[in-house]
């Protein structure tokens, strides 16, 4: 019995070492497998599980803005400029994640940025969220204080803040030069003038800033610069444009108008010295429909709750479409018909073709007789005999159709074209019509019969822009070289070095330097003898131009009343040319608006110019010389007497009137 049981106990024993030694052995290659896991996992795939496992404790990407370029005028004083500003971002989820440090963070909050507690239990009821803005475009000022505790440490325990850099567009002078100028919107979007121009210059490229956790689970930060964008130095004078800007402000006041634009340039290479359009804005808040008011108050002037109750009542797209009239630019994007400072560019092509000398005499009567027409001067009972200057001088529009019908259809056209009408200028900012358009606002020489080129001649049924005539004109006095009308000079990068330098550009030439002094001699004439007596400023040699046209449809007695002059007439130095649409007179066509308020400019801006006094015309020499606008044509003007017009637009009420002088 006893030997069985010693038997049963020594199989029993056995049977439990082979179990014993078989989990043995599972433990063993578990164990194995355990660590060839590991080394698997920590060589082999070590990298790609280490970026994942950091990629979810706290990989952050952040990008870092570039500052837009500066644009300055031709002196150094910074006309836009970009300034740094702060986004305040929390994170929620950080907040909230220990009762002490959200206790600690809403007191900062509210200490620094002035965050209420209720403002602050709705930001912190996303609970999830780890971004947040909820404050933007704070100043340096206003986180000055938090900024300079947080480097000393004094901010312990708060956590989930931090301060996101933006940069904000300013315009410190406001509304000055803002057509030339214009403005821009998110995303550093330049919208016309300038900043539309010229973006892709003043745009730089972001950096970005990478913070992640490091193989020791170290906070590791790399970060990429950003590349600012370059600076543009002008040719605007700001002290002209500020000059040009409160005459025209005074005269709205004393006659008012439905619009001003004034045109300052240098002759010598066509820089743009000044722009000014009425019904300005203000580039910093460009949206702002306070500045639309003027369209609203056609029968007077309208209450601030009258102007609040309109502003309300607009769509966003009627709102933007009123807008759109304010930013236009009417100096580079609207035609109009010139009138008779049109008059210079024929007796110039008409001289420098050998078509007249400027010695022959033209008899005035009053009127030309062409096709089935009966045109008028504005002169109804006749001029009588007028020489070449005394055609200019007493803006004849009989003279002018006779010395235009000697040039014929080629000739004349040659000349616009040379000149650059009907063409783009190519002027360095936003907002000139299409090539095709222009080309439609001229007769040329397909089309222009015996009506349409008498009437041209003296700047009528002929469309233009302040900036093609003004760049033609700069032309006709600068020895015939008509150069690319711009107003950026320079291009500079970040630190300040030259990038692009950009001198006159030659197009071509127009007219010799014969023919240019024999015009400034006949322009000087017109304002010291003929229609430009108003011009005169006392000291100053001064040519110029006087143009009156009326605008459609006929005989609507609403006109377009323009001067364009110069100083001094040996030595060109500067050109002023003034457009007043709808001078707020009885008679808008004697008014001679656009003589009276190249008068108030140009009595300021020579002497800052430094212009020196080489006349002896005084302004009591200024008396007389107006001439009363008359119709052109006898009874009713043609169904089309504009280019590019139609027979709607040319509709007239029953007495047309019209005017060249």
């Amino acid at each position: 019995m006893a030997r069985r049981i010693r038997k049963k106990r020594k199989v029993l024993v056995k049977r439990m070492r082979r179990h014993l030694l078989i989990l043995v052995w599972l433990f063993t290659a578990g164990f194995a497998a355990v660590i060839g896991a590991v080394i698997y996992y920590n060589v082999v795939e070590g990298d790609k599980y280490s970026q994942k496992v950091l990629s979810q404790k706290g990989y952050e990407s952040v990008s870092v803005p570039f500052k837009r370029g500066d644009i300055y005028d031709r002196n150094g004083s910074i006309l836009a400029t970009s300034a740094k500003v702060y986004n305040l971002v929390i994170e929620p989820k950080n907040i909230i994640e220990f009762d002490y440090k959200q206790e600690a963070t809403e007191k900062a909050l509210n200490k620094y940025f002035n965050i209420s507690d209720q403002e602050l239990k709705e930001y912190l009821a996303d609970e999830q969220s780890q971004y947040k803005v909820i404050r933007k475009k704070l100043t340096f000022d206003e986180v000055r204080a938090y900024q300079t505790d947080l480097r000393d440490g004094k901010l312990k325990n708060v956590v989930g803040i931090r301060l996101e850099d933006e940069y904000q567009r300013l315009y410190p002078n406001n509304e000055l030069a803002c057509h030339l100028l214009g403005f821009v919107v998110s995303g550093n979007e330049g919208i016309g003038g300038i900043e539309g121009s010229y973006n892709s210059f003043l745009n730089g490229q972001n950096g970005r800033t990478y913070s992640y956790l490091g193989e020791d689970y170290n906070l590791q930060r790399t970060v990429e610069q950003a590349t600012d964008g370059y600076s543009l130095v002008t040719t605007i004078d700001s002290e002209s444009q500020r000059i040009v800007q409160t005459k025209c402000e005074e005269f709205m006041e004393e006659v008012g108008a439905k619009n001003i634009s004034v045109l300052v340039m240098n002759p010598k290479n066509c820089e743009i010295l000044a722009l000014y359009n009425s019904h300005q804005y203000n580039p910093n808040d460009a949206y702002s429909l306070d500045s639309t008011r003027y369209q609203f108050e056609t029968d007077g002037p309208i209450s601030d709750g009258e102007f609040d109750n309109i502003k309300k009542s607009l769509s966003d797209e009627e709102a933007v479409e009123h807008l759109d009239d304010v930013w236009r630019n009417f100096v580079i994007s609207d035609s109009f018909e010139p009138g008779s400072t049109y008059k210079v560019f024929t007796v110039s092509g008409a001289i420098e073709d050998g078509v007249i000398t400027g010695n022959e005499e033209f008899y005035c009567d009053g009127y030309q007789n062409v096709a089935d027409w009966k045109i008028k001067c504005h002169n109804v009972y006749g001029h009588g005999m007028l020489t070449v200057p005394g055609a200019l001088k007493s803006s004849c529009n009989d003279c002018l159709m006779q010395i235009a019908a000697l040039e014929g259809p080629d000739t004349f056209d040659k000349y616009q074209v040379l000149f650059g009408f009907g063409q783009k200028t190519n002027i360095d900012v936003s907002g000139e019509a299409s090539e095709e358009s222009l080309y439609s606002m001229v007769y040329h020489q397909d089309t222009l019969n015996p009506v349409e080129l008498a009437t041209s001649s003296f700047g009528q049924g002929v469309t233009v822009t302040m900036m093609q005539l003004g760049t033609a004109f700069c032309s006709v006095i600068n020895g015939g070289y008509y150069y690319q009308p711009h107003v950026v000079k320079q291009v500079l990068d970040s630190d300040g070095n030259l990038v692009e330098n950009y001198d006159k550009i030659l197009v071509r030439r127009t007219i010799s330097q014969e023919t240019s002094d024999q015009m400034k001699e006949m322009r000087k004439e017109v304002v010291e003898e003929g229609t430009g007596k108003k011009a005169i400023v006392e000291g100053y040699e001064i040519g110029g131009k006087t143009g009156t046209a009326e605008k459609l449809p006929r005989g609507n007695g609403k006109y377009i009343l323009s001067f364009i002059g110069f100083a001094p007439v040996t030595d060109p130095e500067v050109v002023i040319y003034c457009v007043v649409d709808e001078p707020g007179a009885d008679d808008q066509a004697s008014s001679a608006a656009g003589t009276v308020l190249f008068n108030k400019i140009a009595t300021e801006l020579l002497p800052y110019m430094n212009i020196y006094r080489t006349g002896d015309a005084t302004p009591s020499d200024a008396e007389g010389g107006d001439e009363i606008a008359t119709p052109v044509f006898e009874g009713n003007a043609p169904d089309i007497s504009v280019a590019g017009s139609t027979p709607e637009q040319n509709a007239q009420p029953a007495s047309p009137t019209d005017s060249g002088h």
